[in-house]
C-alpha cells in the first residue's frame, strides 16, 4: 500500500510539477544576501573596550577560607576561575596558598568600556563588587588602575574612573530604537579571553527580569568575563551593557539579556554627580493583572498593576490607595504591565507629588500623592496576617466551596482592615483556585464583605456558570483570585 501512495505521489508531481514558494512581501534577495560585515565595526569600537580585572586584599586574623571541590588541575589562572568564583559564597572561593595580611589576591575578570575621553567607564556592579583594587587594561596593553565613582546593586551598573585623557570611547546610540531581529555585536573578556568579538539579533525588548529594568534579550554569545562589556548596533553605538545569561550550565545557552543604554546613562549620571543613585517610593506592593481578574473587574482589558499590599505611613496610603485597586496610570503614563509601575516611581524625584489613577469596584478614581525617597532594601508591607479561631458565624460550605467566619474588631484593628471574613477551610472550587484556611476575604466581585453572613447570602445567590473573583489578604499581601463553580 505504501509503494503504490509512493508511485502515485510522483505520478501527481509530475502532472503538476513542483511548487514553489512566493517570497516573503517586502523582503528581497539582495537584502538577504547583504549580511552584515562586523570587521570594520569591531575595528573601531575594540580599542575603546576593556579587559577589568579586581583583586581584594587578605585581611588581618582573617580565617583561612575552606577550599571547595574544584576540577582537578584548576588553578587561579585557569579560565574558567571567573565561572568557579561566581557560584561560589565569598568565604568558599579557591585561594592561593601561602599569602598574608595585607596581600592583593585575584578575585574576578569581567569587562567594560569607555564613555568618555576623559577615563570614565561602565560596567556591572557585580564585577567590581567588593574589590579592593580595579585594574583596566586597554587593548594597547596598558594597564590603569580604576577607582570606584559608585555602583548601583539594583541597576547591576557601576561607573570606573581612569586617570588619562583623549581615551578612545564609544558613542551612546538609542536603545528604543531598536528592533527585534535587528542585527548587534558585543564586545568582552569572556573567561579572560580579551577583545572577544561576538554577533548575533535581537530576540526581545523589555524582558522583565528585575525590578527596575527592562532587559533586551539576544541570541549573542555571552558567557563569564563577558559581563561589563558593551552591546552595539550597526551603527557601532552602545545600546546596551551585557549582564546576564539564562543557562542550566553556567555557559552561554542562546539566551542573554544586556541593560538598555538609556537606564543605565541615567544611573551613571547620578553616580557621577553625587556617587549614589536616588529613587522614588510610593510603598506599595504589586502583582499582575490576569485575564480572568481583569474580566471578573470589567477592566477592559489585563493591564496595570494590582496592589497586593499598602505600606502603612507610606506616600500610597496618605494618597488614599488600597489594597485590591488597580494602578492603572502614574504620573499621567499608563501602566501596561505590572513592572512598569517601579520602574516610573523610582525613575521619580523624591518630592515630586504626582497623580495616580486606580480602577476600584468598577469604576476610576484620580489620586494624588508625593513621592518619598527609597531606602536601601525597603520593601512594602502590610501590617499583621490572618490566623484562625476568630469565629462568631460559621457558614457551611457552599458554592466557592470555602467556608467563613466573623473576625473581631480587635482582629481587623490589628491587620488594619475595614471589613473582611476569615476562611476557616476551603474544599472544592475555593481549593482548587487555591484558597486555604487562614485567607481573609476582603471582597467578592468589588463588593466588601463585612460579615460572614453577607457572604454567605452573597454566594447563595451567584451564578454557577461565571467566574467569580475573591479579593483575599494572606499573609502581607493581598491578591485577586479567580474562582470557578464545578456545573452540577
Amino acid at each position: 500500500m505504501k509503494k503504490i501512495l509512493l508511485i502515485a505521489s510522483i505520478a501527481w508531481f509530475a502532472a503538476v510539477g513542483t511548487p514553489t514558494l512566493a517570497p516573503i512581501a517586502g523582503v528581497g534577495t539582495v537584502q538577504a544576501r547583504q549580511l552584515p560585515d562586523f570587521a570594520d565595526l569591531a575595528e573601531k569600537a575594540g580599542p575603546a573596550v576593556v579587559n577589568i580585572r579586581t583583586t581584594e586584599r587578605v585581611k588581618e586574623g582573617a580565617a583561612p577560607p575552606q577550599r571547595p571541590q574544584m576540577p582537578e588541575g584548576m588553578e587561579e589562572g585557569d579560565p574558567f576561575f571567573e565561572f568557579f568564583r561566581r557560584f561560589f559564597p565569598p568565604n568558599q572561593r579557591p585561594q592561593p596558598r601561602g599569602r598574608g595580611p595585607g596581600d592583593e589576591v585575584p578575585r574576578g575578570v569581567g569587562s567594560g568600556f569607555v564613555i568618555s575621553a576623559d577615563g570614565y567607564l561602565l560596567t556591572n556592579h557585580h564585577v567590581v563588587e567588593g574589590a579592593d583594587e580595579i585594574y583596566v587594561t586597554f587593548t594597547d596593553k596598558r594597564e590603569l588602575k580604576g577607582r570606584l565613582v559608585g555602583s548601583d546593586r539594583r541597576t547591576d551598573v557601576a561607573l570606573v574612573k581612569v586617570e588619562a585623557t583623549g581615551l578612545p570611547h564609544l558613542p551612546i546610540g538609542n536603545p528604543t530604537r531598536l528592533r527585534v531581529g535587528e542585527w548587534v555585536m558585543a564586545i568582552g573578556s569572556p573567561f579572560g579571553l580579551d577583545n572577544t568579538v561576538t554577533a548575533g539579533i535581537v530576540s526581545a525588548k523589555g524582558r522583565d527580569t528585575g525590578d527596575y529594568l527592562p532587559f533586551i534579550q539576544t541570541d549573542v554569545a555571552v558567557n563569564p568575563g563577558n559581563s561589563g562589556g558593551p552591546l552595539l548596533n550597526l551603527a557601532g553605538e552602545v545600546v546596551g551593557i551585557n549582564s546576564q545569561i539564562y543557562s542550566r550550565t553556567g555557559g552561554f545557552m542562546g539566551i542573554s539579556f544586556a541593560i538598555p543604554i538609556d537606564e543605565a546613562m541615567r544611573v551613571a549620571d547620578q553616580l557621577r554627580d553625587s556617587g549614589r543613585v536616588t529613587r522614588g517610593r510610593i510603598g506599595v506592593g504589586i502583582a499582575e493583572v490576569t485575564k480572568d481578574v481583569a474580566e471578573a473587574l470589567s477592566l477592559q482589558r489585563a493591564s496595570g498593576a494590582l496592589v497586593r499590599s499598602v505600606e502603612a505611613g507610606s506616600p500610597a496610603e496618605r494618597g488614599g490607595v488600597e489594597v485590591g485597586d488597580i494602578i492603572t496610570r502614574f504620573d499621567g503614563r499608563p501602566i501596561e504591565r505590572s513592572s512598569d509601575l517601579p520602574r516610573l516611581v523610582g525613575g521619580t524625584r523624591p518630592g515630586t507629588q504626582v497623580s495616580v489613577q486606580v480602577w476600584r469596584k468598577g469604576s476610576t478614581r484620580d489620586l494624588n500623592l508625593t513621592v518619598a525617597e527609597l531606602e536601601p532594601d525597603r520593601s512594602a508591607r502590610a501590617s499583621g496576617r490572618g490566623a484562625p479561631g476568630e469565629s462568631q458565624e460559621r457558614g457551611a460550605t457552599n458554592l466557592l466551596g470555602v467556608t467563613v467566619s466573623d473576625i473581631s474588631d480587635d482582629r481587623r484593628q490589628q491587620l488594619r482592615i475595614r471589613q473582611g471574613v476569615l476562611v476557616d477551610a476551603a474544599d472544592g472550587a475555593g481549593a482548587r483556585a487555591g484558597i486555604r484556611a487562614g485567607d481573609v476575604i476582603l471582597a467578592l466581585n468589588n463588593q466588601d464583605i463585612g460579615s460572614a453572613k453577607q457572604f454567605n447570602e452573597i454566594v447563595a445567590k451567584l451564578d454557577r456558570s461565571r467566574t467569580h473573583v475573591l479579593l483575599i489578604r494572606r499573609g502581607d499581601s493581598a491578591q485577586y483570585v479567580p474562582v470557578r463553580p464545578a456545573a452540577r
